[in-house]
């Protein structure tokens, strides 16, 4: 290392050593060091020394913060967020000394049960966060995890060097767009790639959609969806929910498309794909359903918005059951300010986080309803 380049990481260090000297605990809950946390970055944040947990619920009266050990079926401490750690509907805590490459994380939240009212709160759902960035149990396509079927959220370490990959930029006038499923794409032996049916065998698979001439792909959903929903038996065969508009979550990748395990770095091989797409000219455009979710209606599982605030995330009838516009079992309640912000904290996220080039809206008119489900 040079003198010069000792002498810029001093600063530095003092700035770390200062601001943890800030951001120490202050309190403990059940055996760990907490404080407040940074509550206008919702999800899980990591910074030097801890992680800083963010949930949102204009009805919700507490929150639970559930942490497992990875693939563990019960939770190893359950830390309530202090009434202090509360700033309006906002919900913020810093948790102090996790090992973010061993821990899975989940919520209870508790609330009012008026279902006419659209208030469906129990404090034994497991609930996945909103904002998480991966999703664990997801990873192999096909299969159930073999601890639970809970679905639970990783920490992800934001660290993916772009070096000096740039965007392609091309006129909206001038692409020529191949819409694609990632896994059907390279699935067959006959696309003759390493890595079947992943990003990375989309990637390999460069060089013949430039030989097509096309200049940007669609993605057809790639957020986190659960194939094994549904999943029924037909003449011998197994149908999966295969073509990924039910999602879990709409921040993280749908893990099933990684060739490997990316434990805390997942998405890792999304970006790859992207920045070797923009180095070939090809911009990356992403189907997004903001439309619904995989929870479905009253019959549907509580997987996550249902549990964090039913009557805000979902278009209601007046007796508490939910409309249909998108003919999935309920409607995502895009006009409300909490919703649409998710929807834009989601996009930039897609942007900044995988530098992708565009969107396609799967039924992008129910984005425009107003909260009381007209027009």
């Amino acid at each position: 290392m040079t003198k010069k380049s000792t002498k810029l990481m001093k600063p530095y260090s003092l700035f770390l050593e200062q601001y943890m000297k800030r951001l120490g605990p202050i309190d403990e809950v059940n055996g760990f060091k907490v404080r407040p946390g940074f509550f206008d970055e919702f999800g899980a944040t990591v910074i030097p020394g801890g992680v800083s947990f963010t949930v949102h619920s204009k009805h919700a009266t507490s929150f639970k913060l559930a942490l497992y050990k990875r693939r563990a079926e019960e939770p190893f401490v359950i830390l309530p967020f202090p009434e202090a750690y509360r700033v309006g509907n906002v919900y913020s805590m810093i948790v102090f000394g996790l090992d973010i490459e061993e821990i899975e994380y989940a919520y209870f939240v508790d609330g009012p049960y008026h279902p006419k009212k659209g208030h469906i709160f129990d404090d034994t759902n497991v609930l996945l966060d909103p904002y998480a960035k991966a999703v664990s149990g997801q990873s192999e396509w096909g299969k159930k995890p073999d601890y639970g079927m809970s679905y639970r959220a990783r920490v992800v370490a934001s660290d993916f060097d772009w070096k000096k990959s740039r965007a392609p930029l091309i006129p909206m006038e001038d692409l020529i767009i191949y819409e694609l499923h990632v896994r059907g794409f390279t699935k067959d032996k006959s696309s003759g790639v390493e890595y079947s049916g992943t990003f990375s065998g989309l990637a390999e698979k460069i060089p013949y959609l430039k030989s097509l001439g096309i200049n940007a792909v669609e993605l057809m959903p790639i957020f986190e969806f659960d194939e094994m929903s549904g999943m029924r038996h037909h003449d011998g065969k197994k149908l999966y929910d295969y073509w990924g508009y039910n999602p879990l979550s709409f921040f993280a990748p749908n893990t099933a498309y990684a060739s490997n395990h990316e434990y805390n770095h997942e998405g890792t091989e999304l970006k790859k794909l992207v920045k070797k797409m923009h180095d070939n000219g090809i911009e990356v455009i992403l189907d997004v359903v903001f439309n619904h979710t995989a929870e479905g209606n009253e019959q549907g599982p509580s997987i996550n918005l249902k549990g964090f605030d039913n009557s805000v995330y979902y278009m209601l009838t007046p007796d508490g059951h939910y409309f249909n516009f998108s003919g999935c079992g309920n409607t995502l309640n895009c006009n409300h300010p909490i919703v649409r912000r998710m929807i834009i904290d989601c996009l930039r996220h897609w942007v900044i986080e995988y530098r992708v080039d565009g969107f396609r809206f799967d039924l992008a008119s129910i984005l425009g309803r107003n909260e009381d489900a007209r027009r």
